[in-house]
Protein backbone atom coordinates (compact mmCIF):
# COMPACT_ATOMS: atom_id res chain seq x y z
CA UNK A 1 0.00 0.00 0.00
CA UNK A 2 2.76 2.42 0.97
CA UNK A 3 4.52 1.57 -2.30
CA UNK A 4 1.45 2.58 -4.32
CA UNK A 5 1.07 5.84 -2.39
CA UNK A 6 4.75 6.63 -3.03
CA UNK A 7 4.39 5.97 -6.78
CA UNK A 8 1.28 8.16 -7.03
CA UNK A 9 3.09 10.99 -5.23
CA UNK A 10 6.06 10.77 -7.60
CA UNK A 11 3.86 10.70 -10.71
CA UNK A 12 1.87 13.71 -9.47
CA UNK A 13 5.07 15.67 -8.90
CA UNK A 14 6.31 14.83 -12.40
CA UNK A 15 3.00 15.99 -13.90
CA UNK A 16 3.18 19.30 -12.02
CA UNK A 17 6.76 19.91 -13.16
CA UNK A 18 5.84 19.12 -16.76
CA UNK A 19 2.93 21.57 -16.63
CA UNK A 20 5.20 24.30 -15.27
CA UNK A 21 7.76 23.59 -17.97
CA UNK A 22 5.15 24.06 -20.68
CA UNK A 23 4.10 27.53 -19.55
CA UNK A 24 4.74 29.99 -22.37
CA UNK A 25 4.59 27.19 -24.95
CA UNK A 26 1.94 26.65 -27.60
CA UNK A 27 -0.66 24.09 -26.56
CA UNK A 28 0.11 20.63 -27.93
CA UNK A 29 3.63 21.59 -29.02
CA UNK A 30 7.03 22.29 -27.55
CA UNK A 31 7.23 25.71 -29.21
CA UNK A 32 7.82 28.69 -26.93
CA UNK A 33 5.63 31.73 -27.49
CA UNK A 34 5.78 35.47 -26.89
CA UNK A 35 2.67 37.55 -26.19
CA UNK A 36 2.73 40.93 -27.95
CA UNK A 37 0.41 43.84 -27.16
CA UNK A 38 0.21 46.84 -29.47
CA UNK A 39 -2.25 49.43 -30.77
CA UNK A 40 -4.15 46.82 -32.79
CA UNK A 41 -3.67 43.88 -30.42
CA UNK A 42 -5.08 45.35 -27.22
CA UNK A 43 -5.49 41.95 -25.55
CA UNK A 44 -2.22 40.58 -26.92
CA UNK A 45 -1.42 38.06 -29.62
CA UNK A 46 0.68 34.93 -29.15
CA UNK A 47 3.60 34.45 -31.52
CA UNK A 48 5.89 31.45 -31.59
CA UNK A 49 9.51 32.35 -30.93
CA UNK A 50 11.89 32.41 -33.89
CA UNK A 51 9.19 32.23 -36.59
CA UNK A 52 10.52 30.96 -39.91
CA UNK A 53 8.22 32.56 -42.46
CA UNK A 54 8.15 36.29 -41.76
CA UNK A 55 6.36 38.88 -43.93
CA UNK A 56 7.44 42.47 -43.28
CA UNK A 57 5.53 45.56 -44.45
CA UNK A 58 7.21 47.97 -42.02
CA UNK A 59 10.56 49.13 -43.40
CA UNK A 60 11.73 50.22 -39.94
CA UNK A 61 11.24 46.66 -38.70
CA UNK A 62 13.00 45.30 -41.78
CA UNK A 63 15.91 47.62 -40.94
CA UNK A 64 16.02 46.33 -37.35
CA UNK A 65 15.74 42.66 -38.34
CA UNK A 66 18.52 43.16 -40.88
CA UNK A 67 20.72 44.73 -38.18
CA UNK A 68 19.99 41.77 -35.88
CA UNK A 69 20.81 39.22 -38.57
CA UNK A 70 17.26 37.83 -38.75
CA UNK A 71 16.06 36.37 -42.05
CA UNK A 72 12.75 37.49 -43.53
CA UNK A 73 10.73 35.71 -46.19
CA UNK A 74 8.75 38.39 -47.98
CA UNK A 75 8.16 42.13 -48.27
CA UNK A 76 6.53 44.67 -50.61
CA UNK A 77 9.10 45.45 -53.30
CA UNK A 78 7.38 48.48 -54.80
CA UNK A 79 9.68 50.92 -52.96
CA UNK A 80 12.68 49.56 -51.05
CA UNK A 81 15.20 51.89 -49.37
CA UNK A 82 18.51 51.89 -51.24
CA UNK A 83 20.49 50.79 -48.19
CA UNK A 84 18.24 47.71 -47.97
CA UNK A 85 18.51 46.93 -51.68
CA UNK A 86 19.60 43.34 -51.02
CA UNK A 87 15.91 42.60 -50.41
CA UNK A 88 15.18 43.25 -54.09
CA UNK A 89 16.68 39.80 -54.73
CA UNK A 90 14.48 36.94 -55.95
CA UNK A 91 15.45 35.20 -52.73
CA UNK A 92 12.67 37.23 -51.09
CA UNK A 93 9.02 36.97 -52.12
CA UNK A 94 7.22 40.07 -53.36
CA UNK A 95 3.89 40.61 -51.58
CA UNK A 96 2.66 43.71 -53.40
CA UNK A 97 2.87 47.38 -52.45
CA UNK A 98 2.86 49.20 -49.13
CA UNK A 99 -0.77 50.21 -49.69
CA UNK A 100 -1.79 47.33 -51.96
CA UNK A 101 -0.80 44.02 -50.33
CA UNK A 102 -1.05 40.86 -52.41
CA UNK A 103 -3.21 38.83 -50.04
CA UNK A 104 -3.40 35.89 -52.43
CA UNK A 105 0.40 35.60 -52.37
CA UNK A 106 0.48 35.97 -48.59
CA UNK A 107 -2.12 33.21 -48.19
CA UNK A 108 -0.07 30.86 -50.39
CA UNK A 109 3.01 31.42 -48.23
CA UNK A 110 1.31 30.43 -44.95
CA UNK A 111 3.49 32.82 -42.90
CA UNK A 112 4.26 32.46 -39.20
CA UNK A 113 4.32 36.23 -38.58
CA UNK A 114 3.28 39.42 -40.38
CA UNK A 115 4.61 42.85 -39.38
CA UNK A 116 2.72 45.98 -40.49
CA UNK A 117 2.65 49.76 -39.89
CA UNK A 118 0.25 52.67 -40.40
CA UNK A 119 -0.06 52.25 -44.17
CA UNK A 120 -1.58 48.78 -43.67
CA UNK A 121 -3.47 49.36 -40.40
CA UNK A 122 -6.90 49.42 -42.07
CA UNK A 123 -6.26 45.91 -43.42
CA UNK A 124 -5.24 44.46 -40.03
CA UNK A 125 -8.20 42.05 -39.86
CA UNK A 126 -7.43 40.73 -43.33
CA UNK A 127 -3.75 40.17 -42.50
CA UNK A 128 -4.74 38.42 -39.27
CA UNK A 129 -6.60 35.74 -41.24
CA UNK A 130 -3.27 34.40 -42.48
CA UNK A 131 -0.94 34.72 -39.47
CA UNK A 132 -0.39 36.55 -36.16
CA UNK A 133 -0.02 40.20 -37.19
CA UNK A 134 1.73 42.88 -35.14
CA UNK A 135 1.73 46.66 -35.56
CA UNK A 136 5.24 48.16 -35.27
CA UNK A 137 4.94 51.83 -36.21
CA UNK A 138 6.55 54.43 -33.94
CA UNK A 139 4.44 56.87 -31.94
CA UNK A 140 5.57 60.36 -32.94
CA UNK A 141 4.41 61.82 -29.64
CA UNK A 142 6.54 59.29 -27.72
CA UNK A 143 9.21 58.47 -30.27
CA UNK A 144 11.99 56.91 -28.21
CA UNK A 145 9.66 54.98 -25.93
CA UNK A 146 7.83 53.36 -28.85
CA UNK A 147 11.05 52.86 -30.85
CA UNK A 148 12.64 50.99 -27.96
CA UNK A 149 9.51 48.94 -27.33
CA UNK A 150 9.42 47.85 -30.99
CA UNK A 151 13.10 46.85 -30.96
CA UNK A 152 12.70 44.98 -27.67
CA UNK A 153 9.62 43.17 -28.99
CA UNK A 154 11.54 41.94 -32.03
CA UNK A 155 14.40 40.98 -29.73
CA UNK A 156 12.07 38.79 -27.65
CA UNK A 157 10.46 37.16 -30.67
CA UNK A 158 13.78 36.29 -32.32
CA UNK A 159 15.94 35.61 -29.23
CA UNK A 160 18.06 38.73 -29.81
CA UNK A 161 17.39 40.51 -26.52
CA UNK A 162 21.04 40.96 -25.53
CA UNK A 163 21.96 42.39 -28.93
CA UNK A 164 18.99 44.78 -28.83
CA UNK A 165 19.99 45.94 -25.36
CA UNK A 166 23.51 46.78 -26.57
CA UNK A 167 22.22 48.59 -29.67
CA UNK A 168 19.77 50.68 -27.63
CA UNK A 169 22.43 51.58 -25.09
CA UNK A 170 24.73 52.83 -27.87
CA UNK A 171 21.90 54.89 -29.37
CA UNK A 172 21.10 56.45 -25.99
CA UNK A 173 24.71 57.60 -25.69
CA UNK A 174 24.64 59.16 -29.17
CA UNK A 175 21.33 60.91 -28.46
CA UNK A 176 22.64 62.34 -25.19
CA UNK A 177 25.75 63.67 -26.94
CA UNK A 178 23.66 65.28 -29.70
CA UNK A 179 21.33 66.89 -27.16
CA UNK A 180 24.28 68.49 -25.39
CA UNK A 181 25.68 69.70 -28.71
CA UNK A 182 22.30 71.18 -29.73
CA UNK A 183 21.90 72.94 -26.39
CA UNK A 184 25.36 74.45 -26.65
CA UNK A 185 24.65 75.60 -30.22
CA UNK A 186 21.73 77.81 -29.14
CA UNK A 187 20.20 77.81 -32.62
CA UNK A 188 16.73 76.86 -33.86
CA UNK A 189 15.56 74.77 -36.76
CA UNK A 190 12.62 74.08 -39.04
CA UNK A 191 11.85 70.66 -40.55
CA UNK A 192 10.13 70.60 -43.92
CA UNK A 193 9.23 68.03 -46.56
CA UNK A 194 9.54 68.90 -50.24
CA UNK A 195 6.95 67.14 -52.36
CA UNK A 196 6.86 68.10 -56.03
CA UNK A 197 5.98 71.82 -55.94
CA UNK A 198 4.69 71.83 -52.36
CA UNK A 199 6.33 72.27 -48.98
CA UNK A 200 5.03 71.13 -45.61
CA UNK A 201 6.40 71.80 -42.13
CA UNK A 202 6.67 69.51 -39.12
CA UNK A 203 6.87 70.62 -35.50
CA UNK A 204 7.36 68.76 -32.21
CA UNK A 205 5.49 65.45 -31.76
CA UNK A 206 4.89 65.17 -35.50
CA UNK A 207 6.32 62.75 -38.07
CA UNK A 208 9.79 64.33 -37.95
CA UNK A 209 9.38 65.88 -34.53
CA UNK A 210 12.19 63.78 -33.07
CA UNK A 211 14.60 66.44 -34.36
CA UNK A 212 13.11 68.66 -31.66
CA UNK A 213 11.75 66.19 -29.09
CA UNK A 214 14.65 63.72 -29.06
CA UNK A 215 17.67 65.47 -30.58
CA UNK A 216 17.09 68.78 -28.81
CA UNK A 217 16.93 71.25 -31.72
CA UNK A 218 14.80 74.24 -30.67
CA UNK A 219 11.75 74.68 -32.97
CA UNK A 220 11.94 77.84 -35.08
CA UNK A 221 8.14 78.03 -34.90
CA UNK A 222 6.98 77.37 -31.35
CA UNK A 223 3.33 77.50 -32.44
CA UNK A 224 3.53 74.80 -35.12
CA UNK A 225 0.90 72.21 -34.15
CA UNK A 226 1.54 68.44 -34.20
CA UNK A 227 0.43 67.29 -37.64
CA UNK A 228 -0.45 64.15 -39.52
CA UNK A 229 1.95 62.20 -41.72
CA UNK A 230 1.96 64.92 -44.40
CA UNK A 231 2.68 68.00 -42.29
CA UNK A 232 1.27 71.53 -42.53
CA UNK A 233 1.37 73.32 -45.86
CA UNK A 234 3.68 76.36 -45.88
CA UNK A 235 4.72 79.13 -48.27
CA UNK A 236 7.92 81.04 -48.99
CA UNK A 237 6.47 83.93 -47.01
CA UNK A 238 6.18 81.62 -44.01
CA UNK A 239 9.83 80.57 -44.33
CA UNK A 240 10.97 84.20 -44.51
CA UNK A 241 8.84 85.15 -41.51
CA UNK A 242 9.97 82.13 -39.45
CA UNK A 243 13.60 82.69 -40.50
CA UNK A 244 15.13 79.48 -39.07
CA UNK A 245 18.83 79.15 -38.26
CA UNK A 246 18.79 75.62 -39.70
CA UNK A 247 16.51 74.08 -42.28
CA UNK A 248 16.14 70.28 -42.32
CA UNK A 249 14.71 68.99 -45.61
CA UNK A 250 13.15 65.62 -46.44
CA UNK A 251 12.81 65.09 -50.20
CA UNK A 252 9.79 62.82 -50.73
CA UNK A 253 10.38 62.64 -54.47
CA UNK A 254 13.84 61.18 -53.98
CA UNK A 255 12.41 58.53 -51.63
CA UNK A 256 9.81 57.21 -54.06
CA UNK A 257 11.92 57.41 -57.20
CA UNK A 258 10.61 60.66 -58.66
CA UNK A 259 12.80 63.44 -60.03
CA UNK A 260 14.51 65.23 -57.16
CA UNK A 261 13.41 68.85 -56.93
CA UNK A 262 13.99 69.75 -53.28
CA UNK A 263 17.01 71.99 -53.82
CA UNK A 264 15.30 74.07 -56.51
CA UNK A 265 12.16 74.30 -54.39
CA UNK A 266 13.90 75.23 -51.14
CA UNK A 267 16.86 77.37 -52.22
CA UNK A 268 15.85 80.23 -54.52
CA UNK A 269 15.56 84.02 -54.67
CA UNK A 270 12.36 84.01 -52.62
CA UNK A 271 14.14 82.73 -49.51
CA UNK A 272 17.71 83.92 -50.00
CA UNK A 273 17.34 86.20 -46.96
CA UNK A 274 16.47 83.30 -44.63
CA UNK A 275 19.35 82.67 -42.21
CA UNK A 276 19.52 78.94 -42.96
CA UNK A 277 19.86 79.58 -46.71
CA UNK A 278 22.17 82.59 -46.36
CA UNK A 279 24.54 80.75 -44.00
CA UNK A 280 24.54 77.43 -45.87
CA UNK A 281 22.69 75.71 -43.06
CA UNK A 282 20.20 73.81 -45.22
CA UNK A 283 20.50 70.12 -44.29
CA UNK A 284 19.17 67.64 -46.86
CA UNK A 285 18.23 64.49 -44.99
CA UNK A 286 18.46 60.96 -46.40
CA UNK A 287 14.91 60.30 -47.61
CA UNK A 288 15.40 56.53 -47.49
CA UNK A 289 15.95 56.74 -43.76
CA UNK A 290 13.54 59.53 -42.88
CA UNK A 291 10.61 58.91 -45.24
CA UNK A 292 10.69 55.15 -45.83
CA UNK A 293 12.45 53.38 -42.99
CA UNK A 294 12.46 55.54 -39.88
CA UNK A 295 12.23 53.68 -36.59
CA UNK A 296 14.87 51.03 -37.30
CA UNK A 297 18.09 50.43 -35.39
CA UNK A 298 20.24 51.27 -38.40
CA UNK A 299 18.14 54.18 -39.66
CA UNK A 300 17.97 55.94 -36.29
CA UNK A 301 21.74 55.70 -35.94
CA UNK A 302 22.11 57.29 -39.38
CA UNK A 303 19.52 59.97 -38.57
CA UNK A 304 21.43 60.98 -35.45
CA UNK A 305 24.64 61.20 -37.47
CA UNK A 306 22.99 63.32 -40.19
CA UNK A 307 21.62 65.90 -37.78
CA UNK A 308 24.93 66.01 -35.90
CA UNK A 309 26.84 66.60 -39.14
CA UNK A 310 24.25 69.16 -40.25
CA UNK A 311 24.56 71.41 -37.22
CA UNK A 312 28.35 71.23 -37.45
CA UNK A 313 28.27 72.87 -40.90
CA UNK A 314 30.17 76.16 -40.87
Amino acid sequence: MKKWIWMITVLTAIAVLAACGNQGKTAGTNEETVTVKDMLNKDGVKIKKNPKKVVVFDMGSLDTLDKLGVNVTALPKQVIPHYLSKYESDKYENVGGLKEPNFEKIAEMKPDLIIIQHRQADAFDEFSKFAPTIYMDVDNANYMESFKKNAETLGKIFDKEDQVKKELSAIDQKVDALKKQAKKLKKNGLVIMANDSKMTAFGPKSRYGLIHDVFGITPADQKLEPSDKHGQSISYEYMVKTNPDYLFVVDRGAAIGEETSAKQLVENDYVKSVKAVKNNHVVYLNSDMWYLAGGGLESLNAMIDEVKKGIEQK
